[in-house]
């Protein structure tokens, strides 16, 4: 009788230990966790992604295929409980950066790691070089967890694809045409200018490299595929917080070639800077010669203009005001004048 109470006993105490206190657990602070019951994760009910604002960026086609239930996370804390048939899924948050040539599923591919090769336009293999940042998204832990095998593989897939796509078809920005206004006097009024617009646009001077513009725009680039990779949080529970591309190479063999190409497209841009500049130049002196010659004649105009208004005035007081104004002119010119001669009337 006794050994049964031992038995009994010991069998309490040995379920306290293994259940009670064995399904104590806590989630650190980097953590989120999700709990299953015989399998079957604890979901919030009538919720799924589409409700969420993550799955915005999904185009119409992908919302059925990305359709997950949203499932109630357990945040970071404890000690917290769980019963025997219940099952703990700790997954951590922190951000993690990678290298955007690691493969996953091949450490040896993309030169072990390293660059990252993809085609431009003009058919012109290149390394891209640079990190990704990324974590795991807490809306959508059961993609991460349940819907997706290997998240990061996927997401790295995607990443890859949709950035060989934008150097594949990569094209800069048209840059606006630098106008030159070019002055041209009048031979028939010399007070008078024209003005011409010659439009210059640098492209049809300077013919586009692809590797050029994809270096020039690496702000843009990267910008693109932020945009373009808002909706991995939505497909495989993981947010891209940002990728830098930081190189873009050509192959060794056209480097030389691809350095001589830019020195000569370099002498071109600074040719029509030269010629935009002396051009801006002789406009402004053209402008301000017109200038010059206006204000003389003006100069010489006005007295004039004063004279013939006072005479209009003196008019206007009488007959024979004019012919005492004349008489009292030429007398005064006669008293400064050293000859006179005078015409004798026959």
């Amino acid at each position: 009788m006794a050994s049964c109470f031992g038995v009994f006993f010991g069998f309490i105490a040995w379920f306290i230990a293994r259940y009670a206190l064995g399904g104590l657990y806590t989630v650190n602070q980097n953590e989120r966790a999700v709990k299953t019951i015989f399998g079957e994760v604890e979901r919030i009910k009538g919720k799924t992604t589409l409700d969420d604002p993550i799955s915005e960026h999904l185009r119409p086609e992908e919302k059925q295929r990305y359709n997950y239930p949203q499932v109630r996370v357990i945040p970071p804390g404890g000690p917290y409980f769980k019963w025997p048939w219940e099952k703990i899924y700790k997954v951590s948050v922190a951000t993690q950066t990678v290298n955007m040539a690691f493969d996953p599923q091949d450490p040896n591919a993309n030169k072990k790691g390293t660059i990252l090769e993809a085609v431009t336009k003009d058919q012109l293999n290149t390394g891209l070089t640079g990190q990704i940042r990324y974590r795991v998204s807490e809306r959508n832990l059961y993609a991460y967890v349940f819907g997706v095998k290997k998240p990061i593989v996927h997401v790295m897939g995607y990443f890859v694809s949709v950035l060989r796509e934008r150097i594949a078809g990569f094209e800069a920005p048209q840059k606006e045409a630098i106008e030159l206004d070019v002055s041209i006097l009048n031979k028939a009024s010399p007070a008078s200018v024209s003005t011409q617009t010659a439009p210059i646009n640098i492209d049809s001077v300077i013919v586009g490299i692809s590797i050029n513009d994809l270096r020039k725009n690496l702000r843009d680039i990267n910008e693109h595929m932020d945009r373009e990779c808002l909706s991995s949080a939505a497909r495989y529970g993981i947010t891209l917080d940002a990728s830098l591309i930081t190189g873009i190479d050509p192959p060794t063999e056209v480097e030389s070639a691809l350095a001589a190409i830019n020195t000569a497209h370099n002498h071109v841009s600074s040719e029509i800077s030269l010629a935009q500049a002396t051009a801006d130049q002789k406009i402004v002196q053209s402008k301000r010669a017109v200038e010059i010659e206006t204000l003389k004649a003006q100069a010489e105009v006005e007295p004039l203009n004063f004279l013939a208004a006072q005479l209009a005035e003196l008019k206007k007081s009488g007959p024979g005001a004019l012919t005492a104004y004349l008489r009292n002119v030429r007398l005064k010119l006669y008293s400064q004048a050293q000859q006179i001669i005078l015409e004798v009337k026959k």
